[in-house]
C-alpha cells in the first residue's frame, strides 16, 4: 500500500496513516477542499507573468528579471515535475546573453489559489537558491510563511488528482455472456 502514498513517502509513519485512512474511506477530496475552497482566475500566461513578477518583486528584487513565464502541457505528475526553473544562454552579437524562464505546469489552472502561489514560490526561490537545501527552504519560508504545510497539502492533492484519473480509467468493462 506504500505505492499509494508515492508523493508521501518521506513523511512520518502517523502522518502517513492519516493520510492512508482518508484514502481508503475517499475523503481526500473533502479534504482537500475544505482545507482550500477557492481556485485562483490565473488562466493566461500573460497573468501567470504578472503574478510571478509581483512576488518576486516583493521578495526578490536583486535577482534577474525573468524573461517569461508560462504554463506548461509537457510538464506533468508523470514527468515528475511540477515547474522548472531555466536559464538559456544565446549569443547575441558580441555578448552571451541569458534569459531566465519559469514553466509551470498546466496541472495547477485548476488548482487551489494556495497551490499555484506553492509552486511559484518553489521556482522563484531556485533564482536564488540552485539545490534544495536548508538555505532554499528558508527563502522558500520568508516568501510563504505556511510553505511547508502547502506541500504537504499539494502532495495530498496530487494523490488524489491521480487516483481519480486512475479510477476514471479502469472502469470495468462489461462483456456480453453470449
Amino acid at each position: 500500500m506504500t505505492s499509494a502514498l508515492k508523493y508521501l513517502q518521506h513523511y512520518a509513519p502517523d502522518l502517513q496513516n492519516k493520510i492512508r485512512q482518508l484514502h481508503a474511506q475517499n475523503l481526500l477530496g473533502e479534504y482537500i477542499t475544505q482545507r482550500y475552497p477557492q481556485n485562483h482566475t490565473i488562466q493566461t500566461d500573460k497573468a501567470l507573468y504578472q503574478y510571478a513578477n509581483e512576488i518576486k518583486q516583493a521578495f526578490l528584487r536583486n535577482t534577474p528579471l525573468l524573461d517569461k513565464v508560462h504554463y506548461d502541457n509537457q510538464l506533468g505528475i508523470q514527468h515528475h515535475a511540477l515547474g522548472l526553473n531555466t536559464a538559456i544562454s544565446r549569443v547575441q552579437g558580441g555578448k552571451l546573453k541569458a534569459k531566465k524562464e519559469v514553466r509551470i505546469s498546466s496541472f495547477f489552472k485548476a488548482a487551489p489559489a494556495d497551490f499555484l502561489r506553492m509552486i511559484v514560490v518553489h521556482e522563484l526561490a531556485h533564482l536564488k537558491e540552485r539545490n534544495h537545501d536548508k538555505a532554499f527552504y528558508q527563502l522558500c519560508r520568508h516568501m510563504e510563511p505556511n510553505y511547508h504545510q502547502l506541500e504537504f497539502d499539494c502532495r495530498v492533492y496530487l494523490l488524489w488528482k491521480s487516483q481519480a484519473a486512475i479510477e476514471s480509467v479502469a472502469e470495468p468493462v462489461l462483456t456480453d455472456p453470449d
